[in-house]
């Protein structure tokens, strides 16, 4: 079984920054894709950004290009997302999904909040 936890979300102003982190857990949890989705209310859930150790690739959403930085060393069960000029429009519930090399069930943490003001 695979544990999740997200840590860092919080109510920022326009232009501020914040750190998401990611962590999954279990008893042999050895993670693959581990990636930052969102969802803004009314809207679809969509990929922020993505990390595979199989392929080797971090991946950014256009959206957020040059803005956010997706993070994760090699073999880690951990990710970290670092966003900078945060807008209103970044306002979500992020979710982190993780699968694991044993198998392709998508495992979802239950999501931490960023609002941004302006």
């Amino acid at each position: 079984q695979v544990e999740i936890w997200e840590f860092g979300g919080g109510s920022v102003q326009t232009g501020e920054s914040l750190r998401l982190s990611c962590v999954a857990s279990g008893s042999r949890v050895n993670a693959d894709t581990m990636a930052w989705y969102r969802q803004a209310p009314g809207k679809r859930r969509e990929l922020v950004a993505t990390t595979s150790l199989s392929s080797s690739r971090k991946i950014v959403s256009d959206t957020v290009k040059g803005r956010f930085t997706v993070s994760r060393a090699e073999f880690s069960n951990s990710m970290s997302l670092q966003m900078t000029s945060l807008n209103p429009e970044d306002t979500a519930v992020y979710y982190c999904l993780v699968r694991t090399f044993s198998s392709s069930a998508d495992n979802w943490g239950q999501g931490t909040q960023v609002t941004v003001s302006s």
